[in-house]
């Protein structure tokens, strides 16, 4: 008996239609309708979503040779993790909160060495009495302050969400109305969604103004000033794409969608894999030629070179993973 065959006998023996077979397991009825018409095959987690469903052994899904269900030992293996109502509801409220809070963190990261640079650009006028090493030590000391209190928000933020890391980690089923709940907040926050993802991404590229302008004047103090106008700008910028990407994801991640879908997990363990090569690799270059050349007013530039190219670097990458997909 294959396996199309066995979630058919499975399924009507629970008296499910194939509509309540795909709700339960989170999927469409069509993904439903193709695994019982042995047109495609579930993967590994949706098989173990199955296995704990039905309450069968994943050996007797798997193996055509068993012919009877081999049900599986309650007292020996772990059910399957099904969120509720109320902590989807739960959930969704906690990564609201925590998309601000892991947003301004960030920001913190990104400005902390703005008292540096400015302290520095100070030093260097004749007319204020400030030494280069009494400026470099108290721009050093104050970035400490900046990145301890950014990266306490890391933590609490983290510890909420230790509840519910299972849903990256592990299988999980949901209960009835999770998942029309994760729609209806989709549905609604999509406009704002796009519009935060616009208002980043105009940001993002608005930000270098500053300093191109300033690099049209000899005034040292002035250069400093707009490099750190266009960090609290860049910084804005990623606040928006922060706040926007961690609220969506939370609703992909109930649905199961995006990135967080079985092809998605493949497709963002590939790029993972890829951007740590890509930013070993610019981090390489940037030092090799630094100190080959001694030109490090000039060879910060690899920075957002390598940012821009990345970004083309990853779209080819999905675009290759699709191509494969495909075959």
């Amino acid at each position: 008996m294959i396996l199309a065959d066995k979630i058919i006998r499975l399924r009507k023996k629970n008296g499910w239609s194939q509509e309540e077979l795909a709700e339960k397991m989170n999927v469409s009825r069509q993904a439903v309708s193709k695994w019982e018409a042995a047109q495609t095959t579930p993967d590994l987690e949706k098989i173990l979503q199955l296995s704990n469903l039905f309450g069968v052994t994943t050996d007797y899904l798997l193996k055509d040779e068993i012919e009877y269900e081999e049900f599986t030992d309650s007292t020996d293996e772990t059910p399957i993790r099904r969120i509720s109502l109320a902590e989807a509801n739960e959930y969704l409220e906690q990564r609201k909160d925590a998309s601000v809070k892991i947003a301004i963190a960030t920001f913190l990261c990104i400005i902390c060495a703005i008292p540096l640079l400015l302290l520095i650009a100070l030093s260097e006028m004749t007319s204020l009495p400030i030494a280069d090493n009494t400026a470099i030590g108290i721009g050093v000391v104050a970035i400490f302050p900046i990145v301890a209190i950014a990266v306490i928000m890391f933590i609490r933020v983290g510890f909420k969400n230790s509840p519910y890391e299972f849903l990256e980690k592990e299988p999980f089923d949901t209960e009835y109305g999770v998942t029309g709940l994760a729609r209806d907040r989709q549905k609604a926050y999509r406009s704002t969604y796009v519009k935060y993802n616009y208002i980043g991404a105009c940001t993002c590229v608005l930000s270098p103004v500053p300093l191109i302008a300033g690099a049209f004047t000899e005034n040292e103090l002035l250069v400093m000033i707009l490099l750190c106008v266009t960090m609290l700008i860049a910084g804005v910028g990623a606040m928006f794409f922060i706040v926007a990407g961690v609220r969506w994801a939370s609703m992909q991640k109930l649905l199961r969608e995006g990135e967080f879908s079985d092809k998605g997990k493949r497709k963002s363990k590939i790029s993972e894999t890829v951007g740590t090569v890509y930013w070993l690799a610019a981090t390489a270059v940037y030092l090799c030629w630094s100190f080959l050349t001694d030109d490090w007013h000039i060879t910060w530039v690899v920075w957002p070179v390598a940012g821009i190219l990345f970004a083309g670097v990853e779209l080819i990458c999905n675009l290759v993973i699709d191509k494969q997909d495909e075959k």
